[in-house]
Protein backbone atom coordinates (compact mmCIF):
# COMPACT_ATOMS: atom_id res chain seq x y z
CA UNK A 1 0.00 0.00 0.00
CA UNK A 2 1.20 3.48 -0.79
CA UNK A 3 2.65 5.63 1.98
CA UNK A 4 1.94 8.99 0.39
CA UNK A 5 1.45 12.17 2.40
CA UNK A 6 -0.81 15.10 1.58
CA UNK A 7 -1.25 18.59 3.00
CA UNK A 8 -4.99 18.94 2.38
CA UNK A 9 -8.07 16.79 2.03
CA UNK A 10 -8.66 18.27 -1.43
CA UNK A 11 -5.18 17.23 -2.63
CA UNK A 12 -5.78 13.70 -1.35
CA UNK A 13 -9.27 13.61 -2.89
CA UNK A 14 -7.85 14.67 -6.28
CA UNK A 15 -5.16 11.97 -6.05
CA UNK A 16 -7.76 9.26 -5.26
CA UNK A 17 -10.05 10.34 -8.11
CA UNK A 18 -7.08 10.09 -10.49
CA UNK A 19 -6.36 6.52 -9.37
CA UNK A 20 -9.99 5.52 -9.90
CA UNK A 21 -10.03 6.96 -13.42
CA UNK A 22 -7.13 4.69 -14.42
CA UNK A 23 -9.03 1.42 -13.82
CA UNK A 24 -9.90 -0.39 -17.04
CA UNK A 25 -13.41 -1.79 -17.56
CA UNK A 26 -12.16 -5.38 -17.39
CA UNK A 27 -10.16 -4.70 -14.24
CA UNK A 28 -13.20 -2.95 -12.75
CA UNK A 29 -15.27 -6.15 -12.95
CA UNK A 30 -12.52 -8.17 -11.26
CA UNK A 31 -12.06 -5.59 -8.50
CA UNK A 32 -15.80 -5.47 -7.82
CA UNK A 33 -15.95 -9.27 -7.51
CA UNK A 34 -13.05 -9.32 -5.03
CA UNK A 35 -14.59 -6.65 -2.79
CA UNK A 36 -18.03 -8.30 -2.94
CA UNK A 37 -16.50 -11.60 -1.78
CA UNK A 38 -14.82 -9.89 1.17
CA UNK A 39 -18.03 -8.07 2.10
CA UNK A 40 -20.01 -11.31 2.06
CA UNK A 41 -17.43 -12.85 4.40
CA UNK A 42 -17.69 -9.83 6.71
CA UNK A 43 -21.50 -10.00 6.77
CA UNK A 44 -21.32 -13.68 7.73
CA UNK A 45 -18.48 -13.14 10.22
CA UNK A 46 -20.30 -10.50 12.25
CA UNK A 47 -23.74 -12.09 11.70
CA UNK A 48 -25.15 -8.83 10.35
CA UNK A 49 -28.93 -8.93 10.03
CA UNK A 50 -29.70 -5.22 9.57
CA UNK A 51 -27.42 -3.75 6.92
CA UNK A 52 -27.14 -0.28 5.40
CA UNK A 53 -26.03 -0.60 1.78
CA UNK A 54 -25.87 2.16 -0.84
CA UNK A 55 -26.80 2.35 -4.51
CA UNK A 56 -23.44 2.65 -6.33
CA UNK A 57 -22.35 5.51 -8.51
CA UNK A 58 -19.81 5.16 -11.30
CA UNK A 59 -16.40 4.16 -9.90
CA UNK A 60 -17.81 3.08 -6.53
CA UNK A 61 -17.79 -0.57 -5.51
CA UNK A 62 -20.82 -2.13 -7.19
CA UNK A 63 -22.66 -3.75 -4.26
CA UNK A 64 -25.88 -4.41 -6.18
CA UNK A 65 -25.41 -8.21 -6.37
CA UNK A 66 -24.85 -8.35 -2.61
CA UNK A 67 -27.74 -6.04 -1.97
CA UNK A 68 -30.13 -8.25 -3.95
CA UNK A 69 -28.65 -11.42 -2.43
CA UNK A 70 -29.07 -10.13 1.12
CA UNK A 71 -32.57 -8.90 0.30
CA UNK A 72 -33.57 -12.49 -0.48
CA UNK A 73 -32.50 -13.72 2.95
CA UNK A 74 -35.54 -13.80 5.23
CA UNK A 75 -33.43 -12.97 8.28
CA UNK A 76 -31.94 -9.79 6.78
CA UNK A 77 -33.29 -6.26 6.70
CA UNK A 78 -31.67 -4.20 3.98
CA UNK A 79 -31.63 -0.41 4.07
CA UNK A 80 -30.34 2.26 1.72
CA UNK A 81 -29.96 6.03 2.08
CA UNK A 82 -32.88 8.32 1.28
CA UNK A 83 -31.65 11.90 0.88
CA UNK A 84 -33.26 14.56 3.01
CA UNK A 85 -31.73 18.01 2.72
CA UNK A 86 -28.01 17.86 3.57
CA UNK A 87 -28.19 14.38 5.08
CA UNK A 88 -30.18 11.20 4.64
CA UNK A 89 -32.23 8.68 6.52
CA UNK A 90 -32.38 4.93 6.13
CA UNK A 91 -35.28 3.39 4.25
CA UNK A 92 -35.98 -0.24 3.52
CA UNK A 93 -34.63 -1.27 0.11
CA UNK A 94 -37.42 -1.94 -2.34
CA UNK A 95 -38.12 -1.40 -6.00
CA UNK A 96 -38.69 0.68 -8.04
CA UNK A 97 -35.79 3.07 -7.63
CA UNK A 98 -35.93 6.69 -8.79
CA UNK A 99 -33.05 8.95 -9.77
CA UNK A 100 -32.43 11.96 -7.54
CA UNK A 101 -29.79 14.56 -6.83
CA UNK A 102 -26.17 13.61 -7.69
CA UNK A 103 -27.55 10.80 -9.94
CA UNK A 104 -28.27 8.69 -6.86
CA UNK A 105 -31.08 6.17 -7.17
CA UNK A 106 -33.27 5.46 -4.17
CA UNK A 107 -36.60 3.84 -3.31
CA UNK A 108 -39.68 5.81 -2.37
CA UNK A 109 -39.71 7.47 1.02
CA UNK A 110 -40.82 5.36 3.94
CA UNK A 111 -42.02 6.49 7.31
CA UNK A 112 -41.50 3.08 8.90
CA UNK A 113 -39.04 3.05 11.80
CA UNK A 114 -35.79 1.36 10.87
CA UNK A 115 -34.23 -1.17 13.16
CA UNK A 116 -30.82 -0.56 14.63
CA UNK A 117 -28.30 -1.51 11.94
CA UNK A 118 -25.49 -3.97 12.60
CA UNK A 119 -23.36 -2.98 9.63
CA UNK A 120 -23.04 0.06 7.40
CA UNK A 121 -21.24 -0.37 4.07
CA UNK A 122 -19.91 3.04 3.03
CA UNK A 123 -18.18 3.98 -0.24
CA UNK A 124 -15.04 6.11 0.06
CA UNK A 125 -12.60 7.94 -2.18
CA UNK A 126 -9.84 7.43 0.36
CA UNK A 127 -8.94 6.83 3.98
CA UNK A 128 -6.54 9.04 5.91
CA UNK A 129 -4.09 8.38 8.72
CA UNK A 130 -6.83 8.68 11.35
CA UNK A 131 -8.80 5.96 9.52
CA UNK A 132 -11.45 8.51 8.61
CA UNK A 133 -13.43 8.77 5.40
CA UNK A 134 -12.54 11.09 2.58
CA UNK A 135 -15.58 11.18 0.31
CA UNK A 136 -16.89 13.50 -2.36
CA UNK A 137 -17.17 16.46 0.00
CA UNK A 138 -20.91 16.68 0.66
CA UNK A 139 -20.74 15.43 4.28
CA UNK A 140 -23.98 13.44 4.07
CA UNK A 141 -22.58 10.30 5.70
CA UNK A 142 -20.93 12.38 8.44
CA UNK A 143 -24.21 14.07 9.34
CA UNK A 144 -26.13 10.79 9.17
CA UNK A 145 -23.82 8.89 11.52
CA UNK A 146 -23.64 11.85 13.89
CA UNK A 147 -27.44 11.64 14.25
CA UNK A 148 -27.41 7.98 15.31
CA UNK A 149 -27.59 7.27 19.07
CA UNK A 150 -25.27 4.28 18.58
CA UNK A 151 -22.28 3.34 16.42
CA UNK A 152 -22.79 0.39 14.07
CA UNK A 153 -19.97 -1.62 12.58
CA UNK A 154 -18.74 0.49 9.63
CA UNK A 155 -17.00 -0.93 6.57
CA UNK A 156 -15.38 1.44 4.08
CA UNK A 157 -15.17 -0.01 0.56
CA UNK A 158 -13.18 1.14 -2.43
CA UNK A 159 -11.98 -0.14 -5.80
CA UNK A 160 -8.37 1.08 -5.34
CA UNK A 161 -6.07 1.33 -2.37
CA UNK A 162 -6.06 5.02 -1.57
CA UNK A 163 -4.81 5.38 1.96
CA UNK A 164 -2.52 8.06 3.30
CA UNK A 165 -0.59 8.29 6.54
CA UNK A 166 -1.43 12.01 6.63
CA UNK A 167 -4.36 13.12 8.75
CA UNK A 168 -6.37 15.30 6.38
CA UNK A 169 -9.78 14.64 7.94
CA UNK A 170 -11.67 16.58 10.56
CA UNK A 171 -13.14 15.32 13.84
CA UNK A 172 -16.64 15.07 12.34
CA UNK A 173 -15.51 12.77 9.48
CA UNK A 174 -16.65 9.21 10.14
CA UNK A 175 -14.24 6.50 11.12
CA UNK A 176 -14.47 2.86 10.06
CA UNK A 177 -13.84 -0.47 11.70
CA UNK A 178 -12.56 -2.00 8.49
CA UNK A 179 -11.31 -0.75 5.12
CA UNK A 180 -11.85 -3.16 2.23
CA UNK A 181 -10.24 -2.87 -1.18
CA UNK A 182 -9.76 -5.63 -3.78
CA UNK A 183 -6.24 -6.46 -2.64
CA UNK A 184 -6.08 -5.23 0.96
CA UNK A 185 -8.21 -5.33 4.05
CA UNK A 186 -7.28 -3.24 7.07
CA UNK A 187 -9.06 -3.57 10.38
CA UNK A 188 -8.92 -0.51 12.61
CA UNK A 189 -10.61 -1.71 15.76
CA UNK A 190 -12.43 -4.77 16.97
CA UNK A 191 -15.95 -4.55 18.40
Amino acid sequence: MEKLTFDTKQDFRTHCKGKLQKISRQNLLKRNALVQKKLLQLIDEIHAKNILFYWPLKREVDVRKLLYRARCRPDCNIYVPFMEGVSFKMVKFRLPLKGKKFNIKEPNNSFAKCKKIDLAIVPVLGVDGAFRRVGFGKGMYDRFFESLPYTPHIAFVELVDCHTTSTVSEKHDIQADIYITPYNTIKKREK
